[in-house]
């Protein structure tokens, strides 16, 4: 019977029953294998999934350092501050959750939505911050609605705060959000400190000193509901503050560079020439590094970066400039110590100085007349120093200019310094492949032609005439401070070089500096101040060439007039404050530079260390005594 019913079987069926137990093994062995996938090979994963559904971590990021000047006075501390974050994975309806956020937070969909397009790649669970410091009303709005919302949550933070804003923008710089780039590079390192949206330096001491002023961040772990929302508090690690830096900045010092210099474009830089200890900085216009605290937007960014008067630009050591007569002592400095010339020597300076088929013309329209280089210095002749510099050189004039400093970077502890520039034959052969004019020299003899420096390296070689021939590395950096007071260090001056110059040259200098300030027909007559002592060099940096003497300088459209310098230092004969001044197309030094200088040392000099007025008389300087000044 069997044989008979094996026999009359349809071969049909026989494949399909086949068919259907392969099919039967197949599935079976898939949802074996996945379940081998999930409960084997990535258990761990999905227990930590699971277990971030009630149990999360948050960081909890530490306080930046406090900020001082040298005698206490907070420039930049923390304040609290409220942020609102979400968790998408937590939010169960987003349309209402949308809805809301955009009500309560003033926050609108098309912010939202491209801050969760940009932490797209976060890990799951992870906040994502939607919006920085809330307002008081905005705050209070959320947490009434936190059981409608959500995923969302409101955080506590330290915010940067910059007490004087704009005053002292480039000196403390600014935080921003980590870059991409940035975090890259960090992630090279072995204890790689920071997480993506975390806030670091990006200018001026924050980004210079981004280690001592970064803490170290603590965090919390937490239990949640099913919702998001916080139960209770499982672990606590507690953040530890940066430590606190105080700086050589002097306080008043500061404040009355930036009143002399807030309606200007320009720079300012003062520092105590006997140590290289920084007293103010200030460049303008400038920007209120508090905007950057909370983040701005791509169009914010983009009209702070192509604003025309740059106000990112740090002009202290970004700004690179003609010295104009600013380096004129400097020119008599290599010519006296070289032999060229002799203190005792006479030289004709006329109304113009004839060399080959050019002539060169004076500031002064009526010359000079026969004199020796101390009146050369004190009336800012530029005729007398055209044939000075003929008989210099340009290579001995460039060799002198590296000694005090210039073509080099000074080695402050700022970034991105420039180095300016120091011209002399053998660079125009490399860099432009041509040879040196004698009609180039005499512009470099005045400071004019391819000579640049930045306002600190003029300083610096200032400071270096009036304390006997020391260059200092200038330094911000008074000490440093635990959180807890500890000091871990403190300042040391600095030396970067010596001048090869004669005591008895410098001397000399010195003194023409002083008469430029005390002497019938010097450029600064303006300065000569009761109790101040000051001494100190004009300038006016040729922008373009100009046909004619042009006496009203506000004739001219604004881009074509000239930059303004003063350089100097006080008292003369005991110096503790030297100060430079740029004023672009301010016009002539004397008018436009040399009165922020002075309120500067004013400001640094009227109070004795006791705390007694030294009674110095007030001035004003609104135009010299000589009425111009050379190039």
């Amino acid at each position: 019977m069997k044989d008979f019913f094996s026999e009359k079987e349809p071969r049909e069926l026989k494949a399909r029953v086949f068919m259907a137990i392969w099919a039967v093994l197949a599935i079976f062995s898939i949802l074996v294998g996945r379940l081998w996938h999930l409960q084997v090979i990535n258990a761990a994963h999905y227990k930590d999934l699971s277990r971030n559904n009630s149990i999360r971590l948050t960081k909890n990021r530490a306080p930046r350092g406090v900020i001082f000047d040298r005698n206490g006075v907070r420039l930049a501390e923390n304040r609290p501050g409220f942020d609102l974050s979400i968790i998408p994975e937590d939010v169960r309806d987003w349309e209402k959750t949308k809805r809301l956020l955009v009500r309560l937070a003033d926050i609108d969909e098309k912010t939202i939505e491209e801050r969760l397009e940009k932490e797209k790649g976060r890990p799951p669970y992870r906040a994502i911050k939607l919006k920085e410091d809330l307002s008081w009303e905005e705050m209070v709005r959320v947490a009434s609605y936190k059981f409608e919302l959500h995923g969302v949550s409101i955080d506590v933070g330290a915010k940067r705060l910059y007490q004087y804003h704009e005053a002292t923008a480039h000196l403390l710089g600014y935080l921003g959000e980590i870059s991409e780039s940035e975090y890259a590079e960090f992630r090279k390192t072995e204890e790689n400190p920071y997480s993506p949206g975390d806030m670091i330096g990006k200018a001026g001491i924050e980004v210079s000193f981004e280690n001592d002023l970064m803490g170290v961040d603590g965090g919390r772990q937490v239990e949640v509901d099913v919702q998001g929302r916080l139960m209770r508090v499982v672990k606590n690690i507690y953040p530890y503050p940066g430590n606190n830096m105080r700086l050589t900045i002097d306080h008043a010092t500061q404040m009355a560079a930036w009143e002399a210099m807030k309606d200007k474009a320009g720079a300012v830089i003062a520092m105590d020439p006997l140590s290289g200890r920084i007293l103010a900085m200030v460049s303008t216009p400038a920007y209120d590094p508090n905007t950057f605290v909370d983040g701005v937007s791509r169009e914010e960014w983009n009209g702070i970066v192509e604003n025309p008067l740059k106000v990112l630009t740090n002009r202290v050591i970004h700004g690179q400039y003609p010295p104009a007569s600013t380096f004129k002592p400097l020119t008599a400095a290599a010519a006296l110590d070289s032999g060229v010339i002799k203190p005792e020597t006479m030289i004709y300076s006329g109304p113009s100085f004839r060399y080959g088929n050019r002539e060169y013309r004076d500031w002064k329209e009526e010359g000079h007349g026969t004199i020796g280089v101390h009146r050369a210095i004190v009336e800012s002749a530029d005729t007398f120093f055209y044939q000075v510099g003929l008989k210099l050189g340009v290579d001995r004039i460039a060799a002198y200019a590296r000694q005090f400093g210039l073509g080099e970077k000074t080695g402050v502890e700022l970034r991105n310094e420039k180095s300016g520039l120091v011209a002399d034959s053998s660079w125009k052969r490399k860099v432009l492949r041509d040879r040196w004019y004698e009609g180039e020299t005499i512009s470099v003899s005045v400071g004019q032609g391819y000579t640049l420096v930045t306002p600190l390296q003029l300083l610096n070689a200032y400071s270096a005439i009036a304390n006997g021939g020391t260059l200092f590395v200038p330094q911000f950096v008074d000490g440093i401070e635990t959180p807890e007071g500890r000091r871990i260090r403190g300042f040391t001056p600095l030396v970067k070089g010596r001048l090869n110059v004669s005591e008895k040259t410098l001397e000399f200098v010195r003194e023409a500096l002083r008469g430029v300030v005390t002497e019938d027909g010097g450029t600064a007559r303006g300065l000569n101040v009761d109790g101040l002592g000051i001494a100190g060099k004009t300038g006016t940096a040729q922008v373009s060439t100009m046909k004619e003497r042009v006496k009203n300088i506000l004739s001219l459209p604004y881009r074509l007039r000239d930059h303004a310098w003063f350089v100097g230092f006080a008292p003369y004969d005991d110096p503790k404050i030297a100060v430079a001044v740029i004023v672009e197309h301010g016009g002539f030094g004397a008018s436009a530079a040399a009165p922020v200088a002075l309120k500067v040392i004013k400001a640094y000099l009227e109070k004795k260390p006791d705390g007694e007025a030294r009674g110095a008389a007030g001035a004003d300087p609104a135009h010299d005594a000589a009425g111009g000044e050379g190039l």
